[in-house]
């Protein structure tokens, strides 16, 4: 099932082959503990509304490679501060942002070629966040 990330007539269609890597370290329960000076025990809790990291990366180096083309159409759309886009992933869509904290985008070069513009391809990381 294809990937897709949409922000007003951009559509991105990513490789179904990344992988979403932190899907099941997220809960939607915030936590707080703390204890008194007397040893009473204070605890605040409360469902979290957003900020679900969603981080999209290739299983291994030959898996889920980009092209150039889409990776600076990436670099285009995270260019702009506060951007909410559509993600699409395994059929339900999510509004997003990059996180831009935590790396946005880490693109390792696969193959090289100086001498034809758009022939290179390679491993990216994409880092958003759900709001």
């Amino acid at each position: 099932m294809a990937i897709t990330l949409v922000y007003s007539t951009t559509t991105v269609v990513l490789d179904p082959d990344l992988e979403w890597i932190d899907e099941n370290s997220w809960h939607p329960v915030e936590q707080a503990v703390q204890r008194t000076v007397t040893g009473g025990l204070i605890v605040s809790s409360a469902q979290r509304t957003a900020g679900r990291p969603i981080t999209l990366q290739p299983t291994d180096q030959s898996s889920a490679w980009m092209s150039r083309a889409t990776l600076d159409t990436l670099k285009g759309l995270a260019a702009v501060a506060g951007r909410q886009m559509s993600l699409t992933i395994r059929g339900v869509d999510r509004t997003v942002m990059f996180r831009h904290h935590d790396v946005a985008i880490e693109a390792t070069p696969i193959i090289f070629y100086n001498d034809v513009d758009n022939a290179d391809w390679y491993s990216v990381t994409l880092r958003f966040m759900e709001v």
